[in-house]
C-alpha cells in the first residue's frame, strides 16, 4: 500500500458518553481499510472532562486521560495528537461521540460561545492550509463550525444544535442517514451518523459514504 492514500483518525476517548463513540469510529477505520486506504489514529494526550458508567448513565468518581482511552479502540497503536503533521497524510476524520463536545471542545457546556482545545484548532487549520480533506461524523462537526468561518456541514435534523452552529458562523444543512454534506471551500465532508435514531448498519452507510465523499475530494 505505499501508493495508498493516508488518513489520520482522531479519537476523544473510548465509549459515546465520555469519548469516541465506537461504532462510529471502528466504522470508520473498517471503510479506509475497506476501500484500499490506511489509517493512522491519534488523540490529545489530556485529562477526560468526566467519565461515565455507561451502564447507568451517572458519572463515577474517578478521572482517565484521552489518550490512554483512545488507544483501547487503536488497539495501542496510537500517537498524542501534538505529533500529527499534516504533511504526511491526505485527510484529517473525526468520529463523533460525547468526547468530541467535552473533551476536544468544551461545545456540551458552552455550545457556539465554547471554544476548541489548541491541539484541535492546529490540527484542523493545519489541515486545511495544506489542502488536506477533513471529514466529520456525528456531533463532531461542531469543531469545525468553531475553526473554519462560513463552513457547510451537517449533524442531521437536531434544531438546537442546528442553530447552535449557526450561532457560531458555519451553514448547518438538514440530511438524514447515511447523507453526506461536502463543502468544496474547505474540502470538508460530515454525515449525522448517531445525531439520528440509527442503527450500527446506518452507521457503517455513513462512515462508509464519508471516506469515500473524501476520496474523491483526494482525487480532485
Amino acid at each position: 500500500m505505499a501508493n495508498s492514500k493516508k488518513i489520520a483518525v482522531v479519537l476523544s476517548g473510548c465509549g459515546v458518553y465520555d469519548g469516541a463513540e465506537i461504532h462510529e469510529a471502528t466504522l470508520s477505520l473498517f471503510a479506509i481499510s475497506k476501500m484500499g486506504c490506511e489509517y493512522e489514529i491519534f488523540a490529545p494526550d489530556i485529562k477526560q472532562h468526566h467519565v461515565i458508567n455507561h451502564l447507568t448513565g451517572e458519572e463515577m468518581s474517578e478521572t482517565r486521560n484521552v489518550l490512554v482511552e483512545s488507544a483501547r479502540i487503536a488497539r495501542g497503536n496510537i500517537k498524542a495528537l501534538n505529533e500529527f503533521n499534516a504533511d504526511h497524510f491526505d485527510g484529517l476524520l473525526f468520529p463523533g461521540g460525547f468526547g468530541a463536545a467535552k473533551n476536544l471542545s468544551n461545545w456540551a457546556f458552552k455550545g457556539p460561545d465554547g471554544d476548541v482545545i489548541p491541539e484541535i484548532r492546529e490540527a484542523i487549520t493545519s489541515a486545511v492550509k495544506n489542502n488536506k480533506v477533513i471529514g466529520a461524523l456525528c456531533i463532531s462537526p461542531v469543531l469545525l463550525a468553531k475553526v473554519l468561518e462560513g463552513v457547510n456541514l451537517t449533524i442531521g435534523s437536531d434544531k438546537a444544535t442546528a442553530a447552535g452552529i449557526t450561532q457560531a458562523g458555519a451553514n448547518h444543512n438538514i440530511t438524514t442517514h447515511g447523507e453526506v454534506v461536502v463543502d468544496s471551500k474547505y474540502k470538508v465532508v460530515t454525515t449525522p451518523c448517531y445525531m439520528l435514531d440509527a442503527t450500527i448498519a446506518q452507521i457503517g452507510d455513513g462512515a462508509e459514504n464519508v471516506v469515500k465523499a473524501m476520496l474523491d475530494l483526494i482525487g480532485e
